[in-house]
């Protein structure tokens, strides 16, 4: 009866709707669609129907495509590449995207001193330097952007990158009107302002904790999209999803629990939809900037104390695998299998020696909003909490707003926390240079020169059995030192109505999914 009167609810208040509006579910609302100063998908999916990268992703797969770029050549040892761009192709705002609008874009990423980049007025853009390593001065790829023609650019890099255009197919780094993120200043993706691109839609609304309305390009350069404008809905409890799109208000549901399947699968006006072997991992972090994660035989303990293989099978519903390192299974890289199988009387033993034999209390976060790699955040760490508890580690579960969670996790507030990762980019260095690269090392408290220096060396060789002993070596040590713990990797879960086609789900993740090709019938 309760649900009978949530879907009439929710029939009156948005009612069926139309043919010509694609009504988007997503866990959240974005923190920003000023791409490269975002690092959540639900506000990557809403940009990157507005604004595009150089290069993408093939249509369910990892393929690199052109985009914005129509070709790119490197020189004899890939510190300088040449990218050709589209010609013909204009901005929202009338004005023209050619390779002075690269070169602004780059360069305001790139440039500490950006006039344009609006760092002390709170831009970070932490993503450029997850990929790229930072600004410039600060260790980074990047070196400088030359315009050579009206639509050649020469990206010049600090040493060898041989995979540069796979890079900047990482879904943040869109590229926008340079003349309207002059005018709009640190208020551009915000929104009042949203974003200006060259993408299939065109920014209409942003209604903080309503809604974001997209409306068609006419004149985009991929021909106009399947459907007049898009609403995308941030929805945060899946069973909340699943209800809308069982009553026909919203028409694509992302991140549904594994629990929805059999739902879904029964259900005659819905399809399933799951990636084909999606790139993603969920871990279970620990900082080590202070007692008690900063010993190694606590967290050693916290890896024995855990019975992964029964939280996959719990929560996953035979779309999840157990981890064995922080690379998704597809990948090359891996080291050895991971070496703490479930095991309590162990992770008492190890409490012991590292001086806690009555036990210890910590402080256990989870993420707010459900994730590829996190179905069922709060279910799954109640029963790590359990798991723990069973060895004598009292966990006091906590949580926040998710926009929050991630400023706050880096900082080392957060003892022990649930996160993950989806590719921006099918390559191990965006798994690992993420999680233990110089950035975040620091921000978790465990520096390994040794890692470190792995790390920079596979990213300058093309040598795939090269680049792969050393990412080994990287994940073997993350494992000795248990620095983090991989758990699960998982096929996400997503459903439309029967009458909406040509939404390909990305191994990528649903915010690499393209909106352009998606029609609708009544």
């Amino acid at each position: 009866m309760k649900r009978l009167l949530v879907v009439a609810a929710l029939l009156l208040t948005f009612g069926m709707v139309n043919a010509q509006t694609l009504v988007y579910g997503t866990s959240g609302f974005p923190s920003s669609l000023d791409a490269a100063d975002s690092q959540d998908g639900n506000s990557l999916v809403v940009s990157g129907q507005i604004t595009e990268r150089l290069v993408d992703f093939a249509p369910g797969g990892t393929d690199l495509i052109p985009a914005l770029a129509t070709s790119w050549t490197p020189n004899d040892d890939a510190t300088v590449w040449t990218f050709e761009l589209r010609q013909g192709v204009k901005f929202h705002d009338g004005t023209p995207f050619n390779a002075e609008a690269v070169k602004f874009n780059i360069d305001r990423w790139n440039d500490p001193n950006s006039p344009v980049g609006n760092r002390a007025q709170g831009k970070t853009f932490v993503p450029w330097g997850w990929v790229f390593g930072g600004p410039v001065g600060e260790g980074n790829k990047i070196a400088s952007v030359d315009v050579t023609g009206e639509y050649t650019v020469q990206i010049n890099t600090t040493a060898p990158v041989p995979f540069l255009p796979a890079l900047f197919a990482a879904g943040y780094f869109q590229f926008g009107s340079p003349a309207a993120i002059t005018a709009a200043g640190v208020n551009y993706g915000t929104p009042n302002v949203g974003a200006v691109g060259t993408g299939p839609f065109k920014f209409v609304e942003w209604v903080e904790g309503e809604r974001v309305v997209v409306e068609r390009n006419a004149d985009y350069w991929g021909g106009p999209a399947g459907v007049e404008r898009v609403v995308f809905r941030g929805i945060q409890e899946p069973t909340a999803r699943l209800a809308e799109l069982q009553a026909g208000t919203i028409d694509i549901a992302v991140l549904l629990t594994s629990d929805d399947l059999t739902t879904v699968k029964n259900d005659p006006n819905l399809t399933v939809q799951t990636a084909e072997g999606e790139m993603n991992v969920g871990y279970i972090g620990m900082s080590q900037l202070s007692a008690p994660m900063d010993n190694v035989l606590v967290r050693q303990a916290v890896a024995y104390a855990i019975d992964r293989e029964a939280i996959v099978d719990a929560f996953y519903e035979g779309l999840g695998i157990v981890a064995q390192d922080h690379l998704p299974p597809s990948m090359f890289g891996h080291g050895k299998p991971w070496p703490y199988e479930y095991n309590p009387e162990k992770a008492k033993e190890l409490l012991a020696d590292a001086g806690y034999p009555n036990g210890l209390d910590v402080e256990f976060w989870y993420m707010p909003v459900s994730r590829p790699y996190f179905p069922s955040p709060q279910p799954i760490a109640e029963a790590v909490a359990s798991y723990l508890a069973d060895v004598g580690i009292r966990a006091e579960l906590k949580t926040e707003d998710w926009t929050t969670y991630l400023a706050d996790y880096p900082t080392g507030k957060f003892p022990m926390y649930m996160l993950g990762w989806n590719a921006d980019y099918a390559d191990p260095e965006n798994f690992l240079l993420t999680f233990f690269g110089p950035d975040h090392s620091a921000a978790q408290g465990w520096d390994n020169p040794d890692v470190l220096e792995a790390l920079a060396k596979a990213g300058q060789i093309g040598d795939q059995d090269e680049r792969a002993a050393l990412y080994a070596s990287v994940v073997d040590a993350v494992a000795d030192a248990a620095a983090s713990i991989p758990m699960a990797h998982n096929v996400s879960l997503n459903a439309t109505r029967k009458n909406i086609s040509g939404w390909i789900p990305s191994p990528l993740g649903f915010s690499s999914v393209s909106l352009h090709p998606v029609t609708k019938t009544e």
